[in-house]
Formats: structure tokens, sequence, C-alpha cells
């Protein structure tokens, strides 16, 4: 029995490219970012795909919802040091469930070579906290605004 994805590939892909400057702040005894900050960039990447493509956490709360993250992980190819430049490549990926997923990639800027990748699931609750089964009205809105349905 062949299984069905739940994914849905469709044009166009949304995604957007965000500067990074590792910070003194961010970097360990061995010089280099500790492993934790990778998923506030992939945080950085995602409010920043939110201000471009209006999909924003006060936004989504305005229509009645908020959207937790359930589901993290970032897979680490290379390291990143104090004052290396990098960006990440947020791109969301269009699913038919109630969730919002999105995958990211970062790279370091000298030489272009990933660093990290990964992947993040947002649910919906509802104003009662309560965990919704079906897409709101409201995305599929926004779906159909950038073209996504």
């Amino acid at each position: 029995m062949k299984m069905q994805s739940r994914t849905v590939s469709k044009s166009p892909v949304i995604k957007i490219k965000t500067p990074l400057q590792i910070r003194f702040s961010e970097v360990d005894s061995l010089r280099i970012v500790w492993h934790g900050h990778y998923i506030r960039y992939f945080e950085d990447g995602r409010e920043d795909f939110a201000k471009k493509y209006d999909l924003g956490y006060m936004q989504v709360y305005r229509h009645g919802f908020s959207t937790p993250i359930v589901k993290a992980n970032c897979d680490y190819k290379r390291m990143l040091s104090y004052e290396d430049s990098a960006w990440i490549e947020t791109s969301f990926v269009n699913s038919e469930a109630a969730k919002i997923i999105f995958k990211y990639e970062i790279f370091r800027q000298s030489d272009e070579a990933l660093v990290a990748s990964g992947e993040t699931v947002q649910v919906f609750l509802n104003d009662i906290k309560e965990l919704v089964l079906n897409q709101p009205d409201f995305y599929i809105a926004w779906k159909k605004k950038w073209g996504l349905i």
C-alpha cells in the first residue's frame, strides 16, 4: 500500500534570505557558535519571513490563534566562528495539514558553505489553547494571497 504525502508541492516557493553576523556573545570557549544559537537563527529567519509575507505571531494572534513550535531539528554540517558573516534561507513548506512548516539553510558568506539545515513545525491553538485540526480561514486566505492554493 502506497502512503500519501501530506506535503503539497505547488509553485511558487516562498522564501527569504536573512543576513547573520556572528557576535562574541554567541560563541563558546572554543570560539565557535554554541549549538543552541542555531535554533535562534531559525527564529530570526522566521520573523524576517513573517514581516515580508504578513504571517507574524501578532497577525495570527489577532485572528484568535497561537502557533507554538512542536518540532524543531537542526543538522550541523560545519561551524561558524566569531565575526563570521552568514545568511539563513527560510522557506515555507506548503502542507494540507493545519501546520506551519519552515525549512532552513544557513550558509557561511566567505565560502558559501552550508553550515546547518533544519526544520520547524508549528500548530494552531485556538484562544482556549485547544489544538485546531483544520486550517483556519485566515491561513487559507493567506495561502491564496501568495498563490499556494
